[in-house]
């Protein structure tokens, strides 16, 4: 049917036309994406303002905010590179300084992170042990080592062991002097009493816990 022949019949017109304008709005709405209407409040981590969000993900409010985060971010990551790399270039010479056998006045400072002056008192004083080798003065690093190695601590010798018969059992300690054993247990703790086992009773030595039971009753 030509547009001349719909032209002389007006309802036939009027019917395509409703037709195409429905097919027209129906593949619009089919085809093209939805958006949403739904706002999230949000807090932009840039400025601080609140402001309304179309998305969950949505951190900034605007694209100044988003542009001055992005800034600040690349910035912080410049700072860190930066001050790994002041970081090794200020370890190397200590590391390099370990691993020397014999070390300078200069060296043995870096090290020890103090001034000539003190280096030279600590010298002196025969805390550090130094040589001469022509004009300079050599710290052998083993010697440095020893000053924060206190070394094996003594033995302590071992208390002697008492008789039993100058010992008290516990049940004898609960009779004569009317403690309990909460009381007797404590202390016996408190004052680090030692103990001698027979069998399967416990006796302390009388002369540690006859002044301390005395005192304790009075």
């Amino acid at each position: 049917m030509c547009f001349e022949q719909v032209g002389k019949n007006h309802a036939t017109y009027s019917t395509i036309q409703q037709l195409t304008e429905t097919y027209c709005y129906t593949y619009r709405e089919t085809t093209e994406p939805m958006s949403s209407n739904i706002l999230i409040k949000r807090i932009c981590q840039q400025c601080g303002k609140s402001f309304d969000a179309k998305t969950t993900v949505t951190a900034y409010c605007s694209h100044p905010c988003s542009r001055k985060a992005y800034k600040a971010r690349k910035r912080a990551e410049k700072i860190g590179t930066s001050d790994e790399q002041t970081r090794q270039i200020v370890e190397k010479p200590i590391e390099v300084i370990r691993a020397k056998d014999f070390l300078n006045v200069a060296d043995a400072c870096a090290l020890f992170g103090v001034s000539r002056w003190t280096l030279w008192r600590a010298i002196k004083s025969g805390n550090i042990k130094a040589a001469k080798l022509g004009r300079r003065t050599l710290i052998r690093r083993a010697d440095i080592d020893k000053l924060f190695d206190p070394g094996p601590l003594p033995a302590q010798p071992e208390a002697a062991p008492v008789t039993l018969s100058d010992c008290y059992s516990l049940g004898e300690i609960y009779e004569k002097y009317g403690v309990s054993p909460a009381m007797l247990y404590d202390l016996i703790n408190r004052n680090a009493i030692p103990k001698q086992y027979a069998g399967s009773r416990a006796f302390v030595p009388k002369h540690i816990i006859d002044p301390l039971l005395n005192d304790l009753i009075k």
